[in-house]
């Protein structure tokens, strides 16, 4: 994949620290449900963030932070917090915003041209095996 970082992880990344704050900034942090699933998917984000700036090449990060962005829009119904509208409207909103990001990365890395680097040893490869074809019929 591409060796270049993106500047939709460092979004991720902020995502997720704000998504560990939000119960207290939002004054949410009483609701155990809403908290601790806010603090949760606040370090998982904020962790495969990293890991996408740190290894830009890899691809499951993405997958991964779409799993995420799912989870946290739907977490409001399944944990039971919908009736708290400040973290369940955080909770929808950064879901779609993390979701959204990670299908864009999951999109250019699909787009990539096929010259990537398991590709590139194959291409490699290819010129060596010209090479031989060369000298094997004398004109290298």
């Amino acid at each position: 994949m591409t060796s270049k970082k993106r500047w939709q992880d460092w979004v991720l990344l902020l995502g997720g620290i704000w998504l560990f704050v939000a119960p207290w900034a939002l004054g949410t942090s009483s609701d155990a449900g809403s908290s601790w699933n806010a603090w949760i998917l606040g370090v998982l984000v904020t962790a495969t963030a990293w890991w996408a700036l740190t290894r830009p090449a890899d691809k499951w990060n993405a997958w991964l932070q779409a799993l995420y962005g799912v989870w946290l829009f739907v977490a409001a119904w399944l944990l039971g917090f919908t009736g708290l509208a400040a973290a369940a409207w955080n909770a929808w909103a950064v879901g779609v915003g993390v979701a959204g990001l990670a299908a864009w990365v999951i999109a250019e890395q699909a787009s990539t041209p096929a010259m990537q680097a398991g590709s590139m040893e194959d291409h490699q490869m290819g010129d060596h095996q010209m090479d031989d074809h060369h000298l094997a019929q004398g004109s290298h």
